[in-house]
């Protein structure tokens, strides 16, 4: 069952658990390569600046007081100058997630390349790790990469706790690994209010008065038997009203978004639980597996059953997410 919004359901796939770079200062001419194959990455500039190259030739200028936050899995990079790559620049790697990695608390005592001047680049930077595959929902709904402004005061706090997150011995991974997830949770909340028509339907339902009563009961009771009716009723409007509403802003009827959600929810639980088809059904509110299959096959593609064997199969690949 989901959480009482779909950002909180799709967030508590996706968290930065032991990986993290708290402060990096970098002295010009400077280049990092981030190699991970980490679903996410976030970069907060708390001074200086510099270019991110995406792996498709994207380039984004980000200066102080700028997070962006990075989809993976393939690796990109951060430089003072887009020329970096093609000189004798300082070169850099961070490699969290890979096989030979070794990322974990010693990182919490900062890596601190160059010197701490004026000149310096200071970065905190957080690599996310998945559990399942919930957050690719998640995923979906970003462009390759998201940058939102901070003001001053922020990005000040945020140096100053990552900085007593270091000096701190007992606590200081889960203590960083926490302020990154608020961090998160931050800034796309940030991005998804500045995206307007760009920010996903179910985000931009929640910000409507007349939806949000309706959507918070839909998510938060996905089995029950919804209806327009029933919904419109939550809402506290007529079922005309309501359906056109909920067309009009949602992009979709209000049942064709109901069953959207239970089939992505039962994606999920295919991919990442051992529960039967059966349970299944019924926890994404129908009655029995048959038409639960029906309906899966007709949204998905393919039968459920068939979608479970090829999750677990491309879940043993090389190119699995930890």
């Amino acid at each position: 069952m989901l959480c009482v919004d779909p950002l909180s359901s799709l967030l508590s796939g996706i968290r930065a658990e032991g990986s993290v770079v708290s402060h990096v200062v970098l002295t010009v001419p400077w280049a990092v390569r981030f190699a991970d194959i980490a679903p996410l990455t976030m970069i907060s500039v708390l001074r200086g600046g510099g270019v991110l190259l995406l792996p498709d030739g994207t380039q984004r200028a980000l200066g102080a007081g700028h997070t962006a936050l990075v989809r993976g899995p393939g690796p990109f990079h951060l430089v003072d100058h887009p020329a970096a790559l093609d000189s004798s620049h300082a070169a850099y790697e961070i490699t969290c997630f890979t096989e030979s990695s070794e990322c974990g608390t010693q990182e919490l005592s900062g890596i601190r390349w160059g010197s701490d001047s004026e000149e310096a680049a200071a970065l905190i930077v957080g690599a996310y790790r998945a559990s399942g595959h919930r957050h690719e929902r998640l995923l979906r709904a970003l462009p390759p990469v998201v940058v939102v402004e901070e003001d001053a005061e922020v990005c000040a706090w945020l140096e100053a706790a990552a900085a007593d997150a270091a000096s701190l011995s007992a606590g200081s991974q889960a203590l960083m690994d926490r302020l990154l997830d608020w961090a998160l949770v931050c800034t796309l909340r940030s991005w998804f209010d500045r995206a307007g028509a760009d920010a996903p339907s179910w985000y931009r339902g929640l910000a409507d008065p007349v939806l949000a009563p309706a959507l918070q009961s839909f998510h938060d009771r996905l089995a029950e038997p919804w209806t327009v009716a029933s919904l419109a009723a939550r809402a506290g409007v007529s079922r005309a009203l309501f359906a056109k509403r909920f067309t009009h802003l949602m992009g979709r009827p209000p049942l064709a978004y109901v069953t959207e959600c239970r089939m992505d929810e039962a994606e999920t639980l295919l991919s990442d639980t051992d529960l039967g088809i059966a349970q299944i059904a019924r926890s994404v509110g129908y009655a029995d597996a048959f038409g639960f299959s029906a309906a899966f096959k007709r949204h998905k593609g393919r039968s459920p059953s068939t979608y479970r064997a090829a999750a677990a199969g491309a879940a043993s690949g090389p190119r699995a997410t930890r």
